[in-house]
Order: structure tokens, then sequence, then C-alpha cells
């Protein structure tokens, strides 16, 4: 189609489910060519991110919008309004443009956008499928097997879908998921695989949405776990779900996932991002600090395998070690080193200080973890070759709310308060060994196990 067909708008309606209902014939050629058809889901995902926003806030909104047509892109403005349960669309300045050369990834990175457009929540694991994100209101989550919070559809050998995906690093879907908590929600899982720097597998986003027809589109979270202390409930319900929709409102803007948009303002759209997760981060420590410092607060003690924990962690951080250009040597595996503690506040404490290793360690540089053992205790070191910390500052940094050498303004200065209360809960100590431009080694210790 030519500029000239822009002269009359093309008309189309979606519906409450995102399916298009109506659609004049050039509008119904494009959603063809997406793979879509008259009645189904709106196919092109840039509007079907418009028409999602649309009926979420409830206003008009007109935007450019540059969309696949075939072996052509077409340029198009586009007005959408909200309907009584349906949206409308009215597209203007049809134009045919070049398309972008094909980049490595596009059709995954296509699927990934128009599975989002009817997402309601994300959360991402890694190669192992085990949760490094959960949702926000879900932070005692990360580490714990996919199929904790999923019962997932399975073939006749009982493999899931996403296992079966995970062989040969491909997206999946799984239409008949379930969640677990609360009562049971029936959900839709899309997966889309996270890929290293060397290529290899390195987890998968997962894409959720539930089926109920009459929540699906209406923005739904997943229930969070009961809080003992009124703190906890209040800074979850006040900070976190306007939070996590800034960022996701954020990310968005900055992947360009509903149309172009200026450099300046995607850059500005990752600083809002980046922001929201800081402020995130630290509603987090908060919650664990009221935990923690209860006078009631006892960790579940049991036997640890240290050196599978140090490895989870490690990779955990896999991708985030790999952005900044960070090695993780870790512990030999098969080698157990036993001790007694709280796997998941061990896990905690482990992610914590790999995540200050990996933040302070050059490009380049690697990071090491060890498990040992002497007598009745066992440790776990985590070394980095950073800048390293003055001898006076070896118990500062382990006070509440310090942010030493945190120039980037990252950290909330609990990590490492919250690490080493975690540590004498259990039985055991953190503790530093380092010098200036001589990187730091920090010890963790537990009761040995047998």
């Amino acid at each position: 189609m030519n500029a000239s067909a822009g002269v009359r708008p093309v008309h189309g309606k979606v519906d409450e489910q995102g399916r298009l209902v109506e659609a004049d014939p050039p509008l119904l050629r494009l959603q063809e060519r997406a793979g879509g058809v008259r009645g189904g889901a709106l196919a092109v995902p840039q509007l079907a991110s418009l028409a999602r926003l649309t009926r979420r806030l409830g206003i008009s909104i007109s935007r450019r919008v540059v969309a696949a047509n075939g072996e052509q892109d077409v340029d198009l403005w586009v007005q959408v309004k909200p309907e009584g349960p349906c949206v409308e669309l009215a597209i203007t300045g049809w134009q045919d443009i070049a398309p972008a050369p094909p980049q490595p990834g596009q059709d995954a990175l296509r699927w990934r956008d128009f599975s989002r457009a009817s997402a309601d929540w994300i959360i991402e694991t890694d190669a192992m499928l085990r949760i490094t994100q959960p949702p926000a209101n879900m932070p005692a989550a990360i580490g714990l097997p996919i199929e904790a919070l999923f019962a997932l559809t399975c073939d006749e050998a009982g493999v899931s879908r996403i296992a079966e995906a995970a062989r040969t690093a491909d997206r999946f879907e799984d239409d008949s998921a379930t969640f677990l908590l609360g009562s049971g929600v029936p959900v839709r899982l899309a997966g889309v695989p996270l890929i290293d720097g060397i290529g290899h597998l390195a987890g998968y986003q997962l894409l959720i949405s539930r089926r109920d027809p009459l929540i699906q589109g209406r923005g739904w979270t997943p229930p969070p776990p009961p809080l003992d202390e009124a703190f906890g409930s209040q800074l979850g319900r006040a900070m976190r779900e306007p939070l996590d929709r800034i960022i996701a409102n954020a990310d968005i803007i900055q992947e360009r996932s509903e149309g172009p948009v200026r450099r300046d303002y995607a850059a500005y759209a990752e600083d809002i991002a980046g922001a929201g997760r800081h402020l995130l981060a630290l509603v987090e420590d908060l919650v664990d600090l009221q935990t923690i410092e209860r006078a009631d607060f006892r960790p579940e003690i049991d036997m640890v395998d240290l050196t599978d924990t140090a490895l989870r962690a490690a990779g955990l951080l896999a991708v985030r070690a790999s952005n900044h250009h960070v090695s993780i040597d870790g512990p030999l595996p098969g080698r157990a080193i036993m001790a007694r503690g709280d796997f998941r506040r061990i896990l905690q404490v482990l992610i914590n200080l790999l995540s200050n290793a990996i933040r302070h360690s050059p490009e380049g540089g690697t990071v090491w973890i060890r498990c040992e053992r002497e007598g009745d205790i066992a440790a776990i070191i985590v070394a980095d070759a950073g800048d390293g910390i003055a001898p006076e500052d070896h118990e500062r940094i382990f006070d509440r709310f310090e942010r030493l050498g945190l120039r980037d303004g990252t950290g909330s200065g609990l990590g490492l308060y919250i690490s080493r209360r975690l540590a004498r809960a259990m039985g055991g100590d953190l503790g530093v060994d380092s010098a200036p431009m001589h990187g730091a080694r920090f010890v963790f210790t537990l009761p040995a196990g047998e």
C-alpha cells in the first residue's frame, strides 16, 4: 500500500480479550501477513501493545508505529481510543518503507514482543530452570525450581514443554499450566530463551497470563505470600506494584517494542527502569531487615552442601557476570562440603557476596568461589580482583546503610549487614580480608555438618 492509501483512515476494533473483531481490508491484510486471522488475537505486536496500553489506562493514545507488512515495512500513524469494553483503531499516514536489515534472533524478539503484549507478569530462570527473577512480591522464590510455582504440561514420558525446549535452547508455549499458590490459577506460559555471551542457554524469560477470560487483560498479578508484620505488608502494597509497572513501561519504551522513539527518550527510559529496580531492591532489603531483626527470627537449620549451593549461586548470576565481562571461577563439582544452615538464607548471602564481587571487579576480571572445611568449621570464600578495602573499613562495611565505595548509585548499603546477621543467626560468621588495590576476600563460615 502506498502513501495515498493513508488519506482515508483505516479502522479496526479489538475486543477485551485482544481479538481483532472488526477490520477494514488494509488492516485485515496486515493482520493476515503477521500470521493472524479476523476474529483472532491481534497479531501485529506494536498495535497489540497500544491496544493493551489504552485499555489499561482508559485514555486515547496517538503514536507513530513501524510494522512489518510482508516483505516491506509500513509507517503508520495510529490513533487508539477506548470504546466500552473494546478498543477502536484509526490508522492514517500509511507509508511503505524499506525494511530494516534482519538481525540475529529477530524472529524470537518479534515473538517475545507479541507475547509480552498479552502477559500479566514476567519472571526469569537460569539454565537449570531455577527462578532468578521472581515476581516483585515473592522474593523468597529466588533459587526455586520453576515447578515450585507452576504445574506444567508434560508429554507421555513426563517431560515438560519448557524442559524439552531447554534441550535445544528454543522458545515454547504452555497453554495449560497452573499457578500453584493460592487456590490454583490456570495460566498460559510463553518462554523466550536467554543466551549468554558465548551462545549458550543462560535461562528463560517466562511471560505469564491468566487464562480466566473474566480476569484476562486486567493486569493480574500473583497473590503475595502472607507477611507476619504490618510494615512488610504495607510496604509491599505501597511500593512494589507501582514500581513494577514503572519498570515494565520504561522497559517497553527503552526496547522500542511499541514503535520507534527518539534515542534520548529511550536512554531516559533506561535510566527510569534502572532507578526503579534500585528502589525495588531497597524495598526487599528493608523487608529482610525487619525480618532478621525480629526477636523471634530463627533460620530453618538443615544439612546443606556448600559446594552445590555455591555452584547454584554462580549459575544464577552467570548472565550478570557476562554483561559485566567478568568470569566466575566456581568450586569443583562433586566435592561435597556439608554445613548446618538454612539453604535459602545461605543462597541469599552468596548472591549478595557474588553480586558485590561482580560489581567491583574490573572488566575481564575473575571472581573466585571456594569451599573448605577445617575441623568443625565449613567455609565459603568469595574473592575478587577489585580495588580492595582499607583495613580500617573492614568492620565499617558491615554497618547498616554503609555504601563504602559505591559511587555509581547502586546498592542500598544493607546487603552486607543483612548477610552478616544471617550468618551469625545460623551459628556462623562473615568477615573480610582485603587491602587497597589487592581485591577483597570474604569468608562466610558455618558449623560443619556430617
